[in-house]
Formats: C-alpha cells, structure tokens, sequence
C-alpha cells in the first residue's frame, strides 16, 4: 500500500504566505536601521524565502507579487527616480523568482528520490510478503483493510481491489462478525488486549462464502500521527484439522472396538459367573413341581419343598450379588473435581466436537452468561460430555435443511447450580424413545451403540447434577444438564 502525503490546504497556506510579507513589512521601519537608505525591497526578499520553504512555490509567487506592490509603495518614501524604483522591482523579482525556480527543482528532486525510495521499498515489502506463507492483513483502527498480501488472495479468493477499505468483518462468519466492531472499541476504549501479541484458532470466510479454520496472531503498530493500525497473519489449517478428523475417527473406531471386547468380555463373565446360581435356581424349582405334580395318592413332603424354595432364594440371591459387586466394579473410580471457569471449558470442548461441523454447513452460537461461572466439577468428564452432545447434534443435523446449533449457560432456577443447555435443529427424538433416552443400549443411530447418553448421565450425576432432554419449540432438541456453583473458596454453593 502507497502512503498518501499529507499536505496543508492551499488556501491556508496563501493565508501563511499573506502574513509573513505584512510582517515583514510592518517591521520595516525597523529594517531602513539596518540596511539603510533604498531597502523597499531587499526586506521582503527574507519573507519570499521564509514563504517558499514553509509553505511552497506557489504561495511564494503570491508572497512575490505582494511583496512588489508594497516594495513600489514604500519606494515613495525615499528619493528614488522612477527608473531606480523598476530596476529595484526588477531586481527584486529577478531574485525572488530564482529563489522560487531553485527551491521548486530542490523540491521535485527530494520529492523524486522519495518517491523512488518508497517504491523501492514497497517493492522489497511486496517481494517479502508474497513468499511468506502466511496471508497478511492490515487494518485500521475502524477495521477497514489497508493491506491485502498475496497469500491472502490466494486463502480468500478476494483480490486485493476488491477488499481495501472495506471493513475486515466480510472474511469472518458469525458471531464474530458481528462483535468484531465492539472488540476493537471496547480495545480503543480500555487497552485490554485479549487478542493482540497471542495466537488464537478462530474461523474465517471465503468469498464463496465456505467456512475454514485458521491460526490468528495480531500485531499492533501506532503511526506517526498517532492512529494505531493492526497487522493479521493468518495461517490455514484445513489441512491440520483434516488430519485431526482423521486420527479422531480413527480413535473413536478404536474406542467402539473396545467398548465391544469390554461387551463381550463382560458378558463371558458374567454366563460364566452366573450359570451356578441360575441353574441352581432352575434344578430346585423343577424339583418342586415335580413334587407338586405327584398323583393325589401320594403324600406331599412340605419339609423338602420349602427347603428347595429355600435354596431357590438363596441361589437367586447369590446371582444378585453377583451383578451388584461386577456394577460396583464399573462403576468405581474417584471424581476429581477443581474450579473451572464454564465459558473456557465449554469452549474448548467446542473446538473438539465441532471439529468438521462448519464444513458440511453446521452454524453455532454461544450465549455463555458471565453470572453461570465458577463451577466445580470433573473437567475432562464434563468436556467428554459436552463433545458427545455436540457430536450427537452435529450428526442429527446431517440432512436438514437448517442446521443451527446453539450452546448456552445460565443460572439454574434452583440455588447453587448453573445450567448447560445445547440445541439442535435436527428431526427430534420420538417419545417412546425419550422416555428411555438415557438407559443403557437405546440409541437413535442405526449404528449407535447406545451408551453415549448413559454414560453421560453417569457423569453428570457424579458431579452431582443431572441431566435431561425436551423438544425444541420449533423442531429439533434440546438437552439440559447442571453443575454445581463454586464459591470463593472452592466449594459447592450449595454446601457452603
């Protein structure tokens, strides 16, 4: 980008050239002390040159012609002919327009060599920035774009014409493009940086509108009339994100392979466990009703009846135990709860679950109210919670026309929790499903396996809230859980 010099109006500055000859002709009488008898011009030669290096040429040909007039008028207060009154003029002009011609040629030539040497650097810039890989962009302080490297272009599909001046919120998506305006403001207005001098992953749009993410660092520089401008690089990670999608597949697959070794390995386990009991179970009640079944003749041993129910019991107690003492085996393990700050946690959850939703047209917001925070919870549970809801919503939105995800917080109704609440526009949950949603192998996948949301229900309830689903108003779903508030000193509220 070429710098546009700044240069006075014309017209003060023939005001400036206008001042500095009256000046100098009140002070004239001073000057007739110095230089004598026949000074009515020499005086105004100093003003002439004052006036062509502070303002320029062509207030110095006004400051010149005044000059003369005033030079003749003063010419009348001494003896001086006619013709020594023009060859003083003349003089006078001859001089003042030399003075003139030389600060002009002096002028164009700094002004070339300046001129060259801007461009020379521009050029040198332009070479640099051209093989940097990262797209570069300027800004300044109302956002409008100043600069538009080459990488850019080629990122955004925008070129450089048809970008300056217009405001940098064309290559976000929203919502920041719609705060992007109140961030620099409320920068200008409070000098709190969150942005500028760090590295931050955020999404970026191209000119057919597609959505992608990239890597943004933000620099800062204040020019010489004090106006700040900020300088974006900006480096694509499709590319590192795809890799990501993969190698998170490629985990999920392995996790799903060992959900079903750990399936059927429990399963083994329990046949083999609970065989004795059962057929223990089996044996004892066949043998009562072939007792029972004895011709009417026959006498009927009550003693050993009641001893086989007895033993029945007693097995079937046993295989109850069993399952008890394998679920209080899954089952066990220590939450590790700390203080977190909900909005960090809900959105670094969100940078892995929507991983790949933006590309097949999945549109999130965040309404993460600043009073629904400190919680005190797992922090990994309750992440691996809020992926499996996310995921859930993104792949229930496959093929509906809108797809908009929402993910808010909130203070609960009741004291001491905050609510988490995340909507989708999907084709909902039937109700025979819903009133189960939450067990163990129910699912409304064809391939799910059914454990996502009870697991997720058994996180939830061992960081002491709960979780539960209801029907979007305008279609889709809505899932709520709750967490328990931290006070000051890291303690559920409600306890304190």
């Amino acid at each position: 980008m070429t710098p546009v010099r700044q240069r006075r109006p014309l017209v003060p500055r023939f005001l400036i050239a206008i001042a500095v000859v009256l000046v100098v002709a009140a002070l004239h009488f001073e000057i007739d002390r110095w230089f004598g008898d026949n000074s009515a011009f020499l005086p105004f030669t100093l003003a002439v040159l004052v006036v062509v290096l502070w303002v320029g040429t062509r207030p110095a040909l006004l400051a010149t012609f005044l000059a003369l007039l005033l030079g003749i008028g003063f010419s009348g207060r001494y003896d001086s002919s006619p013709a020594a009154t023009a060859f003083a003029a003349l003089t006078f002009g001859i001089l003042s327009g030399g003075i003139i011609f030389l600060a002009n040629r002096i002028g164009r030539s700094s002004r070339r060599a300046a001129r060259e040497a801007r461009k020379a650097n521009e050029n040198h810039l332009r070479s640099i920035l051209s093989t940097v890989p990262e797209a570069m962009i300027v800004i300044d302080e109302a956002g409008a774009i100043l600069s538009f490297s080459t990488t850019a272009e080629t990122l955004f599909g925008h070129r450089q014409e048809e970008v300056l001046g217009r405001n940098i919120r064309m290559l976000m998506p929203s919502p920041d493009k719609d705060n992007h305006d109140g961030y620099i403001a409320r920068y200008l207005r409070t000098g709190e940086r969150h942005i500028i001098g760090s590295v931050r992953t955020v999404f970026a749009q191209r000119k057919d509108f597609s959505i992608f993410p990239v890597e943004l660092s933000v620099g800062e520089a204040v020019g010489e009339d004090g106006r700040r401008i900020f300088t974006g690089f900006i480096r694509d990670l499709t590319e590192r994100r795809h890799t990501e999608e993969k190698l998170a597949s490629l985990q999920a697959e392995l996790i799903h392979v060992s959900r079903v070794g750990a399936m059927g390995a429990m399963a083994s386990t329990l046949a083999h466990e609970l065989n004795q009991p059962i057929t223990a179970v089996v044996n004892y009640v066949e043998g009562v009703r072939d007792i029972l079944q004895r011709p009417n003749g026959a006498r009927l041993d009550m003693p050993v009846v009641l001893d086989a129910l007895d033993d029945a019991a007693r097995e079937a107690l046993r295989a109850g135990t069993i399952l008890r003492h394998l679920r209080d085996f899954v089952a066990r393990g220590e939450v590790e709860k700390s203080v977190e700050a909900l909005p960090q946690l809900v959105r670094e959850a969100a940078d892995f679950g929507l991983m790949g939703a933006r590309e097949k047209g999945v549109d999130c917001s965040f309404d993460l109210s600043p009073e629904a925070t400190p919680v005190l919870v797992d922090k990994v549970q309750i992440q691996q919670v809020l992926i499996n809801l996310i995921r859930n919503a993104t792949e229930a939105m496959v093929d509906r026309p809108e797809r908009q995800l929402s993910i808010t917080t909130a203070p609960d109704p009741h004291p001491g929790f905050v609510r988490v609440s995340i909507s989708d526009t999907g084709p909902g949950v039937a109700p025979e499903v819903a009133r189960q949603l939450f067990s163990a192998f129910v699912s409304t996948k064809t391939k799910g396996m059914g454990l996502g949301l009870s697991i997720c229900r058994t996180i939830i309830e061992a960081n002491g809230g709960r979780i539960w689903m209801e029907p979007r108003k305008n279609g889709g779903t809505l899932f709520h859980f709750t967490l328990m508030r931290a006070n000051m000193d890291g303690q559920a509220e409600r306890d304190s």
